[in-house]
Parts: structure tokens; sequence; C-alpha cells
């Protein structure tokens, strides 16, 4: 079923109110209980500044250390925890568009590439040196790690004379293949080697949104304004692709250019997300295809709606594991769990497209 412009504004106005209102509900719910009119009048407080809204925090019964520790658990816990994961799920949502677009592959999703591996050893080796402690060494080495097996990626997909370089899709698919079955020999090899730092590694594969920080909130939120900003204005090339190169180039689209920078800044997407996060499946695969349902194939409508989408399921993932279930257990586990049936059922409909 194919939208409007104008009932895609609808739509993303909808899912806006959607993804503000499950914020809310999610910084209320955890082991303490905070009341939804409490929760509003902390953030409201904090990020407009009318400091009078928290002096009706609570009841009179409680006392300000009681009152302090609520703004404390809400600001300083929570809320970084539940922007970073809504920041995180859209910027998988939107590198999954992205790579399905320019790969014309169905099956592309931010772990194509190679990127998540690349991450995965990266920060398996950050742990392994015990830099776990330093606030940046693991994100940092991460994010180290996904972009160097992008560049080895591009270098072993890129044929034809060093003046005349060309990508081809097919290339790029099999050589990250290659590179992440190389680099998963060699986070074996570390899990091996790391003794009592395995399961740290083991824990930080399966992904967490657990300690998260206003700085994780900013970095994310830098990238995935600039991912979206070259995705909404590439979005009218990323859509002449889809018809193929020859008839592309035709109406005048640079498609090695365009398709250069929508690659890096897909797997720079995914890099950023898989550094602060660990290893999510399935939100990058899944979420455009279920949107397609609703948008039809035009990337200047799946873009924003798929990205709010993202942002929506992966915070209603994260609140159930967290809050939700008896004990938490890893969000990428819970989206595999939940993820890979419905892929799968949406596969055997044959509406894979």
């Amino acid at each position: 079923m194919n939208i409007s412009s104008k009932s895609t504004k609808a739509i993303v106005f909808i899912l806006l109110i959607l993804l503000t209102g499950l914020i809310i509900i999610s910084a209320r719910m955890g082991y303490v209980d905070i009341s939804l009119i409490d929760i509003f009048k902390i953030i409201v407080s904090k990020f407009i500044g009318i400091d009078v809204l928290t002096q009706g925090v609570g009841n009179s019964a409680l006392s300000d250390d009681i009152i302090n520790s609520w703004i404390t658990i809400v600001i300083d816990v929570r809320l970084p925890r539940i922007l970073t994961c809504v920041i995180v799920g859209a910027a998988l949502s939107l590198s999954g568009v992205i790579f399905q677009g320019i790969l014309l592959n169905p099956l592309a999703d931010p772990y194509t590439l190679g990127v998540s591996a690349g991450a995965a050893f990266g920060a398996s080796i950050a742990i392994l040196l015990n830099l776990g402690a330093s606030f940046v060494s693991v994100p940092l080495f991460a994010f180290a790690g996904a972009s160097l097996t992008l560049f080895v990626v591009i270098f072993l997909s890129t044929t034809g004379q060093s003046s005349y370089p060309t990508l081809s899709s097919n290339n790029l698919i099999l050589s990250g293949i290659i590179v992440a079955a190389i680099l998963s020999a060699g986070i074996s090899f570390l899990k091996y080697v790391a003794d009592e730092q395995v399961a740290v590694i083991i824990f930080w594969l399966m992904g967490s949104f657990a300690s998260k920080t206003w700085i994780d909130v900013a970095v994310t939120l830098i990238f995935l304004l600039i991912g979206s900003v070259i995705s909404i204005i590439f979005a009218r090339d990323l859509n002449l692709i889809s018809l193929g190169e020859r008839s592309a180039s035709t109406l005048g689209v640079d498609t090695k250019r365009v398709t250069l920078i929508l690659l890096i800044t897909g797997s720079m997407l995914a890099a950023v997300s898989v550094s602060v996060s660990g290893i999510i499946g399935f939100v990058g695969l899944l979420v455009p295809h279920m949107v397609r349902f609703i948008t039809g194939p035009d990337n200047r409508l799946l873009i924003p709606v798929a990205t709010i989408a993202g942002a929506l399921l992966l915070l209603l993932a994260d609140t159930i594991t967290r809050a939700v279930l008896p004990h938490e257990i890893p969000i990428g586990v819970l989206t595999a769990l939940i993820g890979g049936p419905v892929f799968c059922w949406i596969f055997k409909q044959g509406n894979i497209r």
C-alpha cells in the first residue's frame, strides 16, 4: 500500500507522539516506582528550566533525599539509557534502509558488510587488554574496528583500473561475508585466550544499554543527525538507483559517488550504534520491510517513517527486558528471539521486496 506525502506526515506525527509517550512510560518503569506525573515534572523542570515544577514532586511525606534520588534516577540513570536506545534504534533502521537501497538486496542490513564483526573484534581487544575501566576505551575500539573493516571491505570489492575504480554490490556483499568470517574466527580466538574476561566479552556481544550516559546520547545523536541529513538529500537518487545503474546514470545520477557516500553513511551509523550498545540484530533488517507495507518503496517517505519506527521498536524491546521481565536479558537476545520468527513469517509470505 503506497501513501501520499501528506499521509506520511500524519504517520510521522503519530509515531512521534507514540514515541514520546513510550519514553515517559519507560522512564516511569523500574525498581523504584515513580508516578507519571512526577516523571513529567522532573523532565520538564530539568530540560526547560522551570524549577518550580520540582517542588511538587512526590508528596509532603517524602523527604528531600528521596525526591533528589528520584531526580537522579530519572535524569542520570533512566533517561540516558532510554534516549541512547531511541537513537540507536533509529540509526540501525536508517542504516538498513540505506543498505537495502544501494545494494538492491532485501536481505541487506547494517551487518551485511561485516561492520558488526569489526566492531565486536575491536571491543573484544579492548576488553581483553582490560581497558573496560576507561569510559571511552571499549566504544572507541569498537568504532575503530568497524571503520577499519569498512575500508577493508571497500578495498576488496573495488574492481577495475586504479584510475577508474568501480564498486559492485555483489562484490561488497561477498567481501563483507569473507571479512566477517575472518573476524568471527578472531573473536573466537580472543575469547579462548581471555580467561576471566571471556564473560565480559560474551555479555558485550549480546548487546545492552545498561550504564549509558549523556555522552553516549550526544555522540550517537550527532551521527544520527548527520546520517539523516545525508540520506534525505540523496533519497531521490536512491530511488533512481533502484531502477538500475544504467537508468540512474541516464537520469543524471552519479551512481559511483552516491553509492560510496551512502555506503559510508550507513556503515558509520551502524558502527557508532554497535560501539555503544553491542550487537543488536534484526532491527535494521526487519523495520524497513515492515514500514514498506505502509509507505511503499519511495525512500523519501520510507526514510523518516522507518527511522522513527526503529526507535519505537527498540525502545519497546528494551523496556520489556529492563522493566517487565523478571530478570533483565541482553537486548540483542530479545530482538533476535522476536525478530527472527517475524522475519521468517514475512519471508514465507513472499513480502520481501
